[in-house]
């Protein structure tokens, strides 16, 4: 028997994150965005080497900072140049619990021009995270019309940025 190509249980694309601290990571991803542990390897000296975590029905995986091997979390390297994106059922007590159990808010919850109600996290090990819940299927051309919206509205400074 073959193995097949993408293990049981996961999707094509599975996040990888390193973090400083990464038993205290898995506390607080439990807490604020409802993670179950599937497992975790220490080596000898105590350091995860590897955990994978169920976030509703996606996997994601951590390890501590192995600098020797260039594995750098955010609070080494000076920022994350990505971020995790999370759908739930319910966005305001998933953000208020994310919050409550540490993260910093970047932008409170708003109801969007593309149809979600969605908020930006930053967590306590450097990590960026958006949150939402889909309000509104949208055609392209409606989307488009919600954004010249939104975009009109903006303060001038803002549009420079945006």
């Amino acid at each position: 028997m073959s193995a097949k190509p993408i293990p049981e249980g996961y999707h094509t694309l599975t996040p990888f994150l390193t973090v400083r601290d990464a038993v205290r990571a898995i506390e607080f991803y439990k807490e604020a965005f409802g993670a179950k542990e599937r497992g975790v390897m220490k080596g000898p000296d105590g350091k995860v080497m590897h955990a994978e975590l169920m976030i509703g029905d996606s996997i994601i995986m951590l390890s501590d900072e192995w600098p020797e091997f260039g594995a750098l979390s955010p609070l080494s390297s000076g920022g994350a140049g990505m971020g995790l994106h999370i759908y739930v059922d319910g966005v305001d007590a998933a953000f208020d619990r994310a919050v409550k159990a540490g993260a910093q808010i970047e932008m409170p919850v708003t109801d969007q021009f593309w149809g979600d109600r969605y908020g930006k996290l930053k967590d306590p090990f450097g990590h960026k995270w958006s949150i939402a819940t889909h309000t509104k299927d949208m055609s392209s051309d409606e989307m488009k019309r919600s954004m010249d919206d939104a975009m009109a509205q903006m303060k001038p400074e803002m549009q420079k940025t945006a």
